[in-house]
């Protein structure tokens, strides 16, 4: 199934910018400027939204103007205004399980924890949806996470972090075009 929406997940507001948590919507942003794209607020949708095209493959990109474990009110909205089912979604997220620089692309599942995904699954009532895992590693202790994933890497990490987002905008064309298995391959391997 070809991907028609990509949603970079992050808390929106100048105090979260750069943090660990808003990773997905770093990839999101990266993607659009890669292809020297722009975002439009739309309030209705709870979002900025922009078009991406690759290979003649359309997509919408949304980074969500709500906060993560909101993240699913604008997930819902875009969706149901463009007519866009659960599998034809990626969404591109942190994730605690993998170190710094490791990104995977993984076909439905839980959420792990992760309040975003969560709020996702709840409001579209599917966890069908592709996924986008970029690692920022693990504090050590769950009592730690909070401030972690609110935190900002160190310069180490953050080129980590952007060196997998480069890897992950190398397999869009695949993954835009419905060959998923062929991008995780790329990806994973």
């Amino acid at each position: 199934m070809a991907i028609k929406l990509i949603v970079g997940l992050r808390n929106p507001g100048p105090n979260y910018v750069n943090t660990r948590h808003n990773v997905g919507g770093l990839f999101v942003e990266t993607l659009a400027n890669h292809y020297n794209l722009s975002f439009k607020a739309d309030k209705k949708l709870h979002g900025e939204l922009s078009q991406l095209e690759i290979n003649l493959n359309e997509c919408k990109l949304l980074l969500p103007l709500v906060f993560m474990n909101q993240s699913g009110l604008s997930v819902k909205s875009v969706c149901q205004f463009y007519r866009i089912l659960p599998n034809e979604i990626l969404v591109v997220h942190d994730d605690l399980d993998l170190p710094s620089g490791r990104i995977k692309l993984k076909i439905g599942g839980g959420h792990g924890g992760h309040n975003g995904l969560r709020d996702i699954i709840s409001h579209l009532s599917s966890s069908d949806f592709n996924r986008l895992r970029i690692g920022i590693g693990h504090p050590g202790h769950k009592d730690l996470v909070l401030n972690y994933v609110l935190g900002k890497p160190s310069q180490h990490d953050r080129q980590l972090m952007i060196d997998a987002i480069d890897r992950g905008i190398d397999v869009m064309p695949q993954a835009l075009s419905g060959d998923i298995s062929n991008a995780m391959c790329l990806l994973n391997g």
